[in-house]
């Protein structure tokens, strides 16, 4: 029974302490490099055995259509907001 608690806690530690290494090195030069190249594995891997996630998502969109179209309007207002913030006249409407 000891060792059950043991190793309990030995995987409540290991999670935070990897969590906040994570949060920590995610911000830095080599972690947006290292996560930049597992991106394009990842969409090689998808390509080269066919995955189809984006069908997934395509789906999921059409089970949930208000949830997608609160959704999508939030990503415009975003997007809207970045411009803004950055000296862009881009908009949504605009970009049609």
């Amino acid at each position: 029974m000891p060792w059950l608690v043991i190793l309990t806690l030995k995987s409540i530690l290991g999670s935070i302490i990897g969590s906040s290494f994570y949060a920590w090195f995610k911000n830095t030069k080599v972690g947006v490099w290292f996560q930049v190249k597992m991106n394009n594995f990842m969409s090689y891997l998808a390509e080269k055995y066919h995955i189809k996630i984006a069908e997934r998502e395509d789906k999921w969109l059409k089970e949930y259509p208000r949830l997608a179209n609160r959704i999508i309007s939030l990503e415009e207002e975003i997007q809207i907001l970045k411009d803004e913030q950055y000296g862009k006249t881009t908009t949504a409407a605009n970009k049609e």
